[in-house]
């Protein structure tokens, strides 16, 4: 079993309207697809976090072939959300892409990450099927894979690929709030904590915070 990264890229001439509003607004910084909820009647909701304007997307998506509703709740932070009620075999691209998953045998995990003009996803499969999945890419995307790999299994949960002592400083080091602004701890702090010297303890921490950091650039960052 492997584990694929890839990232596809489609001109806004060439490309879907709902496609664009996700992709290739002014308005949307990125959105994320979260979640799919499939019904068997062939209807779809589709729940998107949006970083950006959202009055552009929930006015003009509507306007796309198969979508029947869309709904944006704000929220206080820096995400929006919209539940999208679609139908995909209506709808440019994503009938494509719904039909790419079965014909392949694959498992497409979440978040698909919409940001400059690309999509950007992993994917769950044998290697036979990764590469029937290329070969029925849509035309009008260009593809390009970014990882072909061992699917890792638990350790895509990023507190797994951390050492227990790693995650003992980590911990340590949060409840002193060495990580606060303005910091309220040292490594000196941390290493009492743990009953261990200072160098030891940075240690611990950088090789903790090493992990941490490409685990988030794996699932959601550039690299997705």
């Amino acid at each position: 079993m492997k584990r694929l990264r890839a990232t596809a890229r489609m001109a806004a001439e060439d490309a879907p309207k709902f496609y664009n509003l996700l992709a290739n607004s002014r308005d949307v910084d990125e959105a994320r697809l979260l979640d799919v909820n499939t019904t068997m009647d062939g209807v779809e909701t589709l729940l998107f976090a949006i970083d950006g304007d959202t009055s552009t997307f929930e006015r003009e998506a509507t306007d796309s072939p198969g979508i029947e509703s869309v709904e944006v709740a704000s929220s206080d932070g820096e995400w929006a959300y919209a539940l999208v009620v679609m139908r995909p075999a209506e709808t440019p691209l994503f009938g494509a892409l719904q039909r790419l998953g079965p014909q392949a045998g694959l498992v497409i995990r979440t978040p698909i990450v919409y940001r400059d003009g690309e999509v950007q996803c992993r994917a769950v499969g044998d290697p036979a099927p990764l590469q029937a999945a290329l070969d029925v890419a849509p035309d009008a995307f260009e593809v390009r894979i970014d990882e072909v790999g061992s699917f890792r299994g638990v350790l895509d949960d990023p507190r797994n690929a951390l050492s227990d002592r790693q995650l003992e400083a980590v911990r340590a080091a949060h409840r002193l709030e060495y990580y606060g602004q303005p910091r309220g701890a040292t490594h000196e702090d941390v290493a009492a904590e743990l009953d261990c010297s200072p160098a030891a303890a940075s240690d611990h921490l950088q090789r903790a915070e090493a992990k941490l950091v490409d685990a988030v650039l794996d699932d959601l960052g550039p690299d997705v």
